[in-house]
């Protein structure tokens, strides 16, 4: 999961500085958009695959009962706000959409809820 952070943290960077230019009016850096599809994609997938894995290692491998603790609460938040960004990514990406800020806000907000359940998860570390 530190790599889908990492892959997290690098496409809310290029997509920051997307941003940056486009509020300033000024074209966006050569491939800039390319990047930031290609940090972000494995990023949704990746965290993803985590939200998945989650539950299914606390019942098999722990006896716990899935989503039972703080991290898999905000994990659940965080997977919510993930698959909003990523629709609306998507969306941006075919032209079919101009909700930029929303794809932005709700981004962010996703990126700070899987730091958030890192954090969390180091006290059910063994």
């Amino acid at each position: 999961m530190v790599v889908s952070l990492a892959l997290a943290a690098v496409a809310l960077r290029v997509g920051l500085q997307l941003r940056r230019a486009r509020v300033a009016r000024r074209p966006s850096p050569r491939g800039e958009r390319q990047s930031h599809l290609r940090w972000a994609k494995p990023a949704v997938l990746c965290l993803g695959f985590g939200l998945l894995g989650g539950p299914v290692s606390a019942v098999w491998l722990r006896g716990w009962e899935p989503l039972g603790t703080f991290h898999g609460v905000v994990g659940l938040a965080m997977g919510g706000l993930l698959a909003v960004t990523a629709l609306h990514g998507r969306r941006l990406e075919r032209g079919r959409s101009d909700a930029r800020n929303a794809h932005a806000a709700f981004a962010a907000l996703a990126t700070l809820a899987a730091a958030v359940a890192a954090i969390a998860g180091f006290v059910l570390l063994p």
